[in-house]
């Protein structure tokens, strides 16, 4: 009792960790444990650890009678270039978010034919960094002269889980697997917004990346000349601020829930199939009151007055609020898998995965409330609502994997995955470029007595794909991605 006791403090102290990651199947890590991971993200069918509460919970049922804990660290390291093309040629901006650490853990208890526990991970997300020397640093391209530092654009996203499930053998062959699980998302977000793109999303004649609206793009638009007003002959830039320095814990942030549904059966003794289903998540709007939105403005400053001097200048507004992201959702998942014994030491498995990407990405709405303060003037109380199209398409994912036993210590496993981007070309943004399609996976286990130790590597191959822009006022951009990535899990039984 001691022993558990201990463990149930660690996981307990532990469960408010969450994680930041760089996803490969969509936003969706490609294998939820290093015994997964190392099959080329196959589970579905086999024993894969405590890791099977983000695959098939089903599988859980597959640990012997007794206590079981499982400790996991993983690594992802993306390589993500953005290349603008101009008048003057190709520019491209390297990403520096290039290495992101994303710990887990979970403990089981098998008894009888039940079982019950408790776990924490990662689920996804994404995040790439531009620095404030970057082409993205400067939308107007050099045009504004007040601009005296250039603007970093960054986007970090992550989805963390708390999970309790409970598995039950129906016999010796069928077993049922449930979990209940707490969500959490975080966002940080700095992102500039060009001339042509604003105009893009307030013009209802065009509109092809998304649509801005609100009571502060009306406010706008009274001074804004290219809209009718007068006043502002140039929006440079309008940038939104909303992040920390935090590596596990966005600035917006976000809670609720979600479930999962889980089957195995032992068709032969040879052979098991699975299924699962992961339901889309219930969570609240992510929210932050520490937000900013700058505009870069070439105005008459008397204009603001309402008494216009026929005097421009280049010029910095800075509009403190309240940022929500609306309607955010991870989404639902169903899959199945079959895993065969070759031979005695070789076993096979395939597993397919289809992803409703469809309904949870489909456009990402931001609301922006500025502060009713002295510094933000007649801005005060005004809103702002941009609402980005992303129309995600649902995605199919094939893995296959395969685990060979050298000795009766030591395993060792490969495989493949394989999941179509599920962003359109016109709706691919440089800050989210869930664009990787084929990954190459290793891994390793080795067990002494009551204890384990596995491995794996996984390498996201390099895929490109380029936003063709408007033809006018947004230029193409081309993302390219890449990833080494790696995970180690210690396990004990009890």
């Amino acid at each position: 009792m001691r022993k558990l006791f201990t463990v149930l403090m660690v996981l307990a102290l532990s469960a408010g960790i969450p994680a930041t990651v760089t996803a490969t199947n969509g936003m969706n890590l490609e294998g939820y444990g290093p015994i997964s991971a190392g099959m080329g993200g196959t589970s579905f069918g086999f024993h894969n650890g405590t890791a099977a509460m983000m695959n098939n919970p089903a599988t859980l049922g597959f640990f012997a009678d007794g206590y079981h804990l499982d400790l996991a660290v993983g690594y992802l390291g993306p390589r993500i270039t953005a290349t603008v093309t101009t008048p003057d040629g190709d520019i491209p901006a390297e990403s520096e978010s290039k290495s992101f650490w994303m710990p887990a853990l979970g403990f089981m208890v098998k008894k009888n034919q039940w079982g019950y526990g408790f776990g924490v991970f990662g689920q996804g997300g994404m995040g790439t960094e531009y620095s404030s020397s970057s082409w993205m640093s400067d939308p107007s391209m050099g045009q504004n002269t007040a601009l005296e530092e250039g603007l970093v654009n960054r986007s970090e996203v992550s989805v963390g889980r708390a999970i309790v499930p409970v598995t039950y053998d129906v016999n010796e062959k069928f077993t049922v697997g449930v979990t209940f699980d707490f969500v959490w998302a975080g966002m940080d977000l700095q992102m500039a917004m060009s001339e042509g793109q604003f105009q893009d999303m307030a013009n209802p004649a065009a509109q092809n990346i998304g649509t801005i609206s609100g009571s502060m793009v009306e406010a706008i638009g009274m001074f804004y000349e290219p809209f009718g007003g007068t006043g502002i002959s140039q929006l440079y830039h309008a940038y939104f601020d909303f992040s920390n320095e935090s590596s596990f814990f966005g600035e917006a942030k976000g809670y609720g829930a979600a479930g999962k549904l889980g089957l195995t059966n032992e068709i032969t003794p040879a052979v098991t199939v699975g299924a699962t289903y992961h339901s889309q998540t219930w969570l609240q709007d992510l929210e932050t009151s520490n937000a900013k939105l700058s505009m870069g403005l070439n105005a008459d400053p008397g204009a603001f007055q309402g008494a216009p001097t026929g005097t421009y200048m280049d010029m910095e507004m800075s509009v403190t609020g309240t940022v929500t992201i609306k309607d955010f959702e991870w989404p639902w998942v169903i899959g199945g898998g079959v895993a065969f014994d070759a031979s005695e030491k070789l076993m096979l498995a395939f597993d397919l995965k289809y992803i409703g990407w469809e309904s949870a990405m489909k456009d990402f709405k931001m609301s922006f409330k500025a502060d009713e303060t002295v510094e933000n003037g007649n801005f005060g109380g005004l809103e702002m609502d941009a609402n980005l199209y992303q129309n995600w398409e649902n995605q199919l994912v094939i893995a296959l994997g395969g685990a060979y036993e050298a000795t009766e210590a030591l395993t060792l496993r490969g495989g493949y995955n394989y999941g179509k981007k599920p962003v359109p070309d016109q709706y691919v943004n440089a800050l989210f470029p869930a664009i990787v399609e084929h990954h190459i996976t290793l891994g390793a286990g080795y067990d002494w007595g009551k204890n384990g130790l596995n491995g794996s590597f996984q390498t996201a191959l390099e895929n490109s794909q380029t936003n063709p822009g408007n033809g006018m006022t947004i230029p193409p951009v081309e993302s390219t991605h890449k990833q080494y990535n790696f995970q180690l899990m210690y396990s004990r039984a009890f």
